[in-house]
């Protein structure tokens, strides 16, 4: 069956329907990764956003739930110039189709994803819908949609979980975390008890952590500046690593601003520089929003690490407090390894 992808511009590229039946309009986003294509409809970063696949072809080796970065997709669609029609993994449980369909996500394929691509990297990201026809009455409604302000709300969790672990313990901030990031603190005996983003300090210090960790999520930071306070607090008594989000999050707390990036960085083979080592590893990102270079300068905080290719500003340390942040992901899931260092440093300002 046919099914069209309609910018907000009016143009629109025709491709053939896979997932789920219904129509839905989100914001358009592309990703470089080769791989992972599970990770990333799973990554709660991606929330809102129509995901468009660069890579040649996804869903080749199935889909196993065990690798979820969280238990359910909050994604708008699909776009993949092919997909397996065969599975060729012995974990794999369903194809992509299916995986789509349970978590009611639309897909088109046989889509120029090339051509979208360079089209995002023209106009930067854009509003558009996934719809069966061209006289589907959501195509009206594209130029007044907007992105849901309050999409923490959507991604962190409700109650608090414990991992556990018998080394330190890491109080996690929520704001729409990742499996994996939980999986590499477990790998050190780090006890996690991950709690919903907005926590206040009183809580958290009734947990008794030994760090703070702030995690990723998606959205535009400035919509949660109603934390930033607790995070001041928390920096002052306790070691803090901030990803991603939470990333900038930290860096708002400390005086400096954020921007929305033209297209934004998604995939795995972005290139890091540490300014103070001078080495250089390529690493996981997913964002579209990032720190203002030059506000850092105002603010107690360090730049530590640049991308080279833009010059974003991809990790700070606090210059009074034990606090430091990254924006790509060290756990890397999918990705290159390169920047799983990371946890480690977190793991030895959490034994000093």
């Amino acid at each position: 069956m046919k099914r069209y992808l309609v910018f907000e511009d009016g143009t629109y590229f025709e491709g053939k329907a896979f997932g789920s039946d219904v129509e839905t309009i989100g914001e358009l986003v592309f990703t470089t990764g080769m791989s992972g294509y599970q990770e990333a409809i799973t990554d709660q970063s991606y929330n809102g956003q129509i995901i468009n696949f660069c890579t040649p072809m996804i869903g080749n080796y199935g889909i196993a739930k065990k690798f979820n970065e969280s238990p359910k997709s909050y994604i708008k669609g699909v776009l993949a110039r092919e997909i397996a029609e065969v599975v060729g993994n012995y974990q794999s449980e369903m194809t992509i189709d299916q995986f789509l369909k349970e978590e009611d996500i639309p897909g088109i394929y046989d889509i120029d994803t090339r051509a979208i691509t360079l089209k995002i990297r023209k106009a930067g990201a854009l509003k558009a819908a996934i719809v069966d026809n061209l006289n589907s009455g959501l195509i009206d409604q594209i130029a007044d949609w907007q992105l849901d302000r309050n999409q923490l709300d959507k991604s962190i969790t409700e109650t608090s979980q414990t991992f556990a672990g018998h080394g330190k313990h890491v109080v996690m901030l929520d704001y729409g975390y990742k499996q994996s990031i939980v999986d590499e603190l477990q790998k050190r005996d780090i006890k996690v008890t991950v709690v919903p983003g907005n926590t206040s300090v009183e809580d958290i210090e009734n947990l008794k952590p030994d760090g703070i960790l702030l995690s990723n999520g998606p959205g535009d930071p400035v919509d949660h500046t109603d934390i930033l306070d607790n995070i001041v607090e928390l920096e002052k008594k306790y070691p803090i690593f901030g990803i991603c989000m939470g990333h900038q999050l930290l860096c708002l707390a400390n005086g400096a601003k954020t921007f929305k990036m033209k297209f934004g960085h998604r995939g795995f083979n972005h290139p890091v520089k540490n300014l103070e080592t001078g080495k250089i590893y390529f690493t996981s990102q997913n964002h579209g929003y990032a720190v203002d270079p030059e506000s850092v300068a105002d603010t107690d905080l360090k730049v530590t690490q640049v991308e080279l290719n833009d010059q974003t500003v991809e990790g700070v340390e606090h210059t009074k407090y034990n606090a430091f942040s990254v924006q790509f992901h060290p756990d890397a899931m999918p990705g290159p390894h390169d920047a799983d260092f990371i946890f480690d440093k977190f793991l030895e300002r959490l034994n000093k």
